[in-house]
């Protein structure tokens, strides 16, 4: 029983005449943004160097008493988790010491490197002390002017 009256044969006449209908206009341009910047897509460069995170530390030899090999401490200051203060952590690394010339309390540099043994990757090389007195020049030139005192008028 299918009653076809004169309102229900407008509907089914009907179209929706609408230019975002169905993605036919730019409306699907518009959903990624775009701006000048973004449109200008740089090119990337031939080579690119890997990134190496943790390539080189610094640390205090602890331990010198194996052959060819020094236990190395690394400090380095991290957050704390719950109060987010800097805090000290301090870590050991085995490190290679071909020459054996590395004493207890000496700064070293720890350089990465392929796997020497189970727990060696790095190693040792050194680094000049912090604390060296320097001779001030500026103390030791005198400006060549006389002193009021030893002035003759």
């Amino acid at each position: 029983m299918s009653v076809t009256s004169p309102l229900l044969s407008q509907f089914k006449s009907l179209t929706i005449s609408t230019p975002f209908l169905h993605g036919s206009s730019s409306l699907s341009r518009l959903s990624t943004p775009s701006s000048s910047i973004t449109s200008q897509k740089p090119s990337p460069p031939a080579f690119l160097p890997p990134i190496r995170a943790m390539r080189s530390m610094q640390g205090r030899v602890v331990c010198s008493t194996n052959d060819k090999t020094v236990s190395v401490e690394v400090t380095r200051l991290a957050p704390h988790p719950k109060y987010k203060r800097r805090v000290r952590k301090k870590k050991k690394y085995q490190a290679h010491d071909p020459l054996n010339q590395f004493q207890v309390g000496d700064y070293v540099q720890l350089e990465k490197s392929r796997p020497i043994s189970k727990t060696k990757t790095f190693v040792a090389i050194p680094v000049p002390p912090r604390n060296q007195t320097k001779v001030k020049e500026e103390e030791n030139q005198e400006l060549g002017l006389p002193l009021e005192s030893l002035q003759t008028s």
